[in-house]
Order: structure tokens, then C-alpha cells, then sequence
């Protein structure tokens, strides 16, 4: 019998914010993927795992001035944080690394470049809230009002926490700055979108999602995203921010920015890029299209849509690898209910290991409690 020749498997978890502490929940995700890449390499397999802080964004930026220094201080001082906690349950990664890098500015770029070549980068101007104390423009979560449904006071821009209703920022009664306190203006402001309502983009996506890579309640939930045969639901997506903001200046402009969900993803890139330097692997043979490798992805159930409709195009239209799997998990609940900070049940990674308690113990609580669906599992 001729033994089966060894794969070639990189493997990411989704990159945990440089705005906060590792906690319990963000711990299932990199303890499930540091559990399946020790099995492949335990069979014999090459296996890449990589990561990264995801460090661009308004709260960044507002955070870092609020303790009085640069963005760039705050993420390094976190980069070290994370890594402390991640090795402390023994999540062994081959690479950690960071979006506000050089590797990952240059995917970035070309990406755009290229998707822009292709004819999927529109402009067009639009109306959103301005901050006149602070002289920005406010993402969603930072803008508060009365709830346009229920009338509850103090929901954020974009989804009320009382009734569940979504709804666009200019929606909210009475809104106001989370950062100022200040009546925000409406201003007109000239913005990026990749065009993902293009019929090649619904085109390609129908078939993807449908195509094995996604779990099937994974796949079932894409198709509420896409619409009927017929029916394309699918919306262009804003992937500019304006001046201030951390974060990587869209080549040509003078003041405007990558959205950081643009950028997040090709951080897996970038943490590879890094890696390959480093080692003298080919990048290409991980992110081109028939070179005999895998991609696998480990995210949250809150992120599969960018995941699994956003990143796929970006990457097929830019001329790259689509992932060869994405493995979605569901949420970790305390005692049935969500991690709550009033409740005592937020439990960050550093607090846990300050205990003594064996880290161990947690792996092997949330390996007997995880499956290949997006149910959430609970820590009682």
C-alpha cells in the first residue's frame, strides 16, 4: 500500500481585537484550532497555524488618546498582553503577528488595486453622522439614541439591545456622540465600496456557499444572505473611513482609510507573509489557486458573513485561493447566560490562570463540549 504523501494545511482563528482582553470565549476558538493543528501534525502533515492582533479602527484610535498615547503604543503593549494569556493555556502558534504591519499593507493594497481593475471599486457620496466637538465622523457604535421601534433609550447607531430591531444610524430619535455628548451633524462625505450586488460576485457565491467548504446550517444561513435565484440581496459594501482614523490610507486619497474589516482578513496574509519570510516558504503555493495546499479558517458565528461572502470575493476576484474550509463555532454561555461583567461571569484568560487552576482543565472541558455544528456551549 503506497502511504498517503503528507498535505500541505495552513490554518487561522479569527483575529481577536487589540481593544480588550483575551476572555473564556474568545479562548474556545484558539483552543478548538490549536486542538485540530496538533492533530494534523501529530499524523504527519505540515501544518501552518498563524494569527494576529486586528489593530486598526476608530476605538483604537479613541482608546490610545484617552490614555494619552499613540495607537501604536497601545497595540504593542497589547500584542504582548495576548500572547502572555494565549500561552498560558499552551495555544501554539507558528506565527503571531499584527495587522498594522508592512506585509499586510501591501496585500491590502493590491487587493484594492486589483478588484478595482476588475471594475468591483465604485465611489459614491453619502450622508452619515459628524461629530462637530470632535471633528469626525461616527461609525454606528458610536452614535446612542432613542430606539426607532420600541423608543428604549441609549441603543447605539446601528441595533437596539431591548427589541432586537436593526435599523441605520439616521433611524435613532435624539441621537448623540458616545464620544462627545454632542448632537451630531448629518454631513456628506465621498465613500469606497466593493460592489458585492456585481452578478459576478452572486454568481460566484451561489455556487461557492453551496459547494462544501461551509458547516450546512452555515450554508443555509448564506442563503438568507443571498436572496432567491433571481432576487439578489446581496449589497455593495462601504470599505472607506474617513480621516481621523488608524489605519491604512486608500492608495490615491489623501484622507481616507481601509475600513478595518477590509484589512482584518488579509491579515491572514499578512501573518503567513511574515511566517514565509522568516522560514523561506512560498507564498504562493498557500494563496494561489491549484497549488496542491488548503486554507481552513476557525471563526465565531457573529463573523461568517464576512467570512463567508465579503472574503471569498474579495479573494476570487483579486485572483487568489478561496478557502478549502471555514469552520464556524457558536458562542460560550456562563451558567446559560451571556458572560455579563454585573454578573461576576466575565472571566477574562488572565484572571482564570491567576486562580492556579490547571490550564488544561479548560481545554479539555470545551473539547468534551464542542462539535461540528454553530451551537453554543456553556460553562457551568
Amino acid at each position: 500500500m503506497t502511504p498517503l504523501l503528507p498535505r500541505k494545511i495552513l490554518v487561522t482563528s479569527a483575529l481577536p481585537y487589540a481593544n480588550g482582553a483575551i476572555h473564556l470565549g474568545h479562548l474556545v476558538e484558539y483552543i478548538q484550532t490549536d486542538i485540530w493543528v496538533r492533530f494534523q501534525k501529530m499524523r504527519g502533515h505540515v501544518c501552518h497555524y498563524v494569527c494576529a492582533d486586528d489593530t486598526h479602527g476608530t476605538p483604537i484610535m479613541l482608546r490610545a488618546e484617552k490614555e494619552g498615547i499613540t495607537p501604536e503604543r497601545l497595540i504593542a503593549r497589547v500584542h504582548g498582553e495576548h500572547l502572555r494569556d494565549f500561552a498560558g493555556f499552551h495555544v501554539a502558534f507558528d506565527n503571531y503577528h499584527s495587522t498594522n504591519a508592512e506585509e499586510n499593507r501591501i496585500h491590502a493594497e493590491a487587493i484594492y488595486e486589483k478588484l478595482k481593475s476588475v471594475g468591483l471599486i465604485e465611489t459614491r457620496t453619502i450622508e452619515q453622522f459628524y461629530d462637530p466637538v470632535k471633528a469626525m465622523f461616527l461609525p454606528d457604535r458610536f452614535i446612542k439614541g432613542e430606539c426607532p421601534k420600541c423608543g428604549a433609550k441609549d441603543q447605539y447607531g446601528d441595533a437596539c439591545e431591548v427589541c432586537g430591531s436593526v435599523y441605520a444610524p439616521t433611524d435613532l430619535k435624539n441621537p448623540y456622540s458616545a464620544v462627545s455628548g454632542a448632537q451630531p451633524e448629518l454631513r456628506d462625505s465621498e465613500h469606497f465600496f466593493f460592489k458585492l450586488s456585481d452578478p459576478r460576485c452572486e454568481t460566484f457565491l451561489r455556487e461557492w456557499t453551496r459547494g462544501g467548504t461551509l458547516q450546512q446550517e452555515a450554508a443555509n444561513k448564506m442563503q438568507e444572505w443571498l436572496g432567491e435565484q433571481g432576487d439578489n440581496k446581496l449589497s455593495n459594501w462601504d470599505i472607506s473611513r474617513d480621516a481621523p482614523y488608524f489605519g491604512f490610507k486608500i492608495p490615491g486619497t489623501t484622507d481616507k482609510f481601509f475600513y478595518v474589516w477590509l484589512d482584518a482578513p488579509v491579515g491572514y496574509m499578512g501573518s503567513f507573509q511574515n511566517l514565509a519570510d522568516r522560514l523561506g516558504l512560498d507564498f504562493g503555493d498557500y494563496w494561489q489557486q491549484g497549488a496542491g495546499t488548503e486554507l481552513y479558517h476557525f471563526i465565531g458565528k457573529d463573523i461568517l458573513s464576512f467570512h463567508a461572502l465579503f472574503w471569498p470575493a474579495m479573494l476570487k476576484f483579486s485572483g487568489h485561493r478561496t478557502p478549502t474550509g471555514i469552520f464556524a463555532h457558536g458562542f460560550l454561555t456562563v451558567d446559560g447566560a451571556k458572560m455579563s461583567k454585573s454578573r461576576g461571569t466575565f472571566i477574562t484568560a488572565e484572571s482564570y490562570l491567576a486562580t492556579g487552576l490547571n490550564p488544561e482543565w479548560l481545554p479539555y472541558y470545551f473539547a468534551a463540549k464542542l462539535n461540528g455544528s454553530m451551537e453554543d456551549i456553556d460553562l457551568n
